[in-house]
């Protein structure tokens, strides 16, 4: 079939034998502000389907000589042209219109037919059709923000993650990514979903160190009116919101012991009761939770479930933190300069050589997502011409100078550290840019103000930072 460039309006056709029926729907379908072509014969209508895919909808007799109305719109099923197909009929009564949907049509009329009725329905139907386009664009749009692709990486441990996550994504096992903060967990978890059985279903995900815990029960539960003081209304949860689709859970080490329970008894029963609720809810969806904490040591000192932590571990993907892929820097670095360039209108910008060098050897304690916003600064306030050494933050160029507790780390090769070690190096540098500003560092390093607090009580470091 080749294209109808000649026309832009939604294309409409009209099959009749009957010339003042035909004539009259074509009129009224073109003040609706439609494109008509009329035919009195159905087989002249598929001629021109074979060589034009530019109909959004047929209207059709049912009663014609030679090729009726469904002997027309079961050529055009088997054929599988894209269009919409209201079926007429002068004999007005149930069968002939149970008929009319039995076969397939997507509506029917009767005769004398209703010009007023059918500019509505054949409104109805070609907006359904490009709502439907609109989502299929939407899903193409996500697919490449969110799907495999859109994770930049070549090197050996993200191909081994991508491999992984191939064999994962089809199946219905909970899935626990582990991974410093800022690996992208979610951009990971969302790919997982994108590529799943659930894609066409809700994807939803909650920060579980980012909401209090007396609030973070209602989130996933939802509650009913009156539950509590400020339960005005009934309120749904996520599981109940995400039902059919997938729910990323991030930061779950963050759950206080009883919402842990809840959790349990979620994933073994997949039910789940409202707050101040007495009615258990089926609910279907897949689990996807992530940390960047050691879950093992938090079941040995008893922070959290080993029954929950077993269930939640059925599959586990680990996202190499950036200092571990070196390889995969530049691409990220080129990749973050062109995304910034084009979204702040600024030109094409490249890194100097020894900008390059540096930005290779530097250690990220912040990952991808200071790569990423470091980028994106550059871009705002970096001029024309090449971006050198000069242009970088003063944290970067001076990184080899800092002190070992504000440093970040400089090479993948040296002393083998545990990630504890690691993150808190992390988190003491990222203190020290900020100033000591520790909601601002939170935020850069993508964890809750309370995760933070707590682990800076852990490292009895309190006075490294001003509150």
């Amino acid at each position: 079939m080749t294209p109808m460039s000649a026309i832009e309006r939604p294309l409409v056709m009209v099959v009749d034998d009957e010339t003042g029926s035909r004539e009259s729907m074509a009129i009224a379908i073109e003040k609706a502000g439609y494109a008509v072509r009329t035919f009195d014969d159905a087989r002249n209508a598929l001629d021109f389907l074979e060589e034009n895919d530019g109909v959004r909808l047929a209207i059709c007799d049912l009663r014609m000589p030679g090729m009726d109305g469904i002997a027309f719109l079961n050529e055009v099923r088997e054929r599988r042209y894209d269009l919409r197909l209201i079926l007429v009929t002068g004999y007005g009564t149930i069968e002939s219109a149970v008929e009319a949907m039995r076969v397939g049509a997507d509506d029917y009329l009767t005769k004398p037919v209703d010009l007023y009725e059918l500019r509505q329905r054949v409104n109805n139907l070609i907006e359904k059709e490009q709502l439907k386009e609109e989502v299929t664009n939407l899903r193409e749009m996500l697919d490449k923000r969110y799907g495999f692709e859109s994770i930049v990486g070549r090197s050996a441990p993200m191909e081994k993650l991508f491999e992984q996550m191939k064999l994962v994504a089809p199946t219905r096992s909970s899935v626990l990514i582990i991974g410093e903060s800022g690996t992208g967990k979610e951009l990971v978890a969302n790919a997982l979903h994108r590529a799943s059985p659930r894609r066409n279903e809700r994807f939803l995900a909650i920060n579980c160190g980012a909401i209090p815990s007396d609030i973070l029960e209602s989130e996933l539960f939802g509650h009913e009116r009156g539950a509590f003081t400020g339960a005005v209304s009934r309120k749904i949860g996520k599981f109940e919101l995400v039902h059919r689709g997938s729910l990323f859970l991030d930061e779950i080490s963050e759950l206080y012991p009883e919402l842990q329970v809840k959790l349990l008894r979620v994933l073994e029963e997949r039910q789940v009761m409202r707050v101040g609720g007495s009615d258990l809810i089926d609910v279907d969806f897949r689990l996807i939770a992530a940390t960047n904490r050691d879950l093992e040591k938090e079941v040995a000192e008893g922070r959290f479930r080993e029954d929950l932590y077993y269930r939640l571990k059925v599959v586990t993907l680990r996202i190499p933190p950036l200092r571990e892929r070196p390889d995969d820097i530049p691409a990220l670095l080129d990749h973050f300069l062109t995304q910034f360039c084009q979204e702040h209108g600024k030109p094409s910008k490249v890194l100097s050589s020894e900008a390059l060098e540096l930005l290779t050897r530097y250690g990220w304690p912040g990952n991808v997502r200071e790569l990423k916003n470091m980028m994106e600064s550059v871009v705002v306030f970096h001029q024309e011409g090449e971006v050198t050494l000069a242009d970088l933050p003063s944290e970067v160029r001076g990184a080899s100078t800092l002190s070992t507790a504000g440093a970040p780390v400089q090479s993948v090769v040296g002393e083998p550290r545990t990630m504890a070690e690691i993150e808190r190096q992390a988190i003491l540098e990222t203190l020290g840019r900020t100033g000591g500003h520790r909601a601002r560092a939170a935020d850069l390093l993508g964890i809750g103000l309370r995760t933070l607090q707590r682990k800076l009580k852990e490292y009895k470091d309190d006075g490294f930072v001003q509150d």
